[in-house]
């Protein structure tokens, strides 16, 4: 069984009293303790912040567009070409490095 107490933080912040008041009030509208309602707040909040920095969102015709290039890339041009067979010569060059145990 895992102590209730383990592994746990103390956050704090000190408010004016009007917006003591005010979260009081909400907390106990919503039947939770001072404590609860502050920690679930906070956790939403942070869940729309995390979600909107990760999430990317399209418009139905960004969403299209980007389908249609997946589907249908264009062709390398001779820059990603000669990027790819250095980045390639640079590959064996490290694998032939790496087995022989030499460093460079």
């Amino acid at each position: 069984m895992i102590n209730a107490t383990e592994n746990r933080d103390r956050i704090t912040a000190r408010v004016s009293q009007p917006i003591a008041t005010k979260l009081q009030v909400a907390a106990d509208l919503t039947g939770a303790t001072l404590n609860q309602f502050l920690v679930q707040a906070a956790i939403e909040k942070a869940d729309r912040i995390i979600n909107h920095e990760r999430v990317i969102f399209f418009s139905l015709e960004d969403a299209a567009l980007f389908i249609k290039l997946l589907d249908t890339p264009n062709r390398p041009n001779e820059v990603l070409r000669k990027a790819f067979e250095k980045r390639k010569i640079k590959a064996e060059n490290d694998n032939v490095r790496n087995s022989t145990g030499s460093s460079a």
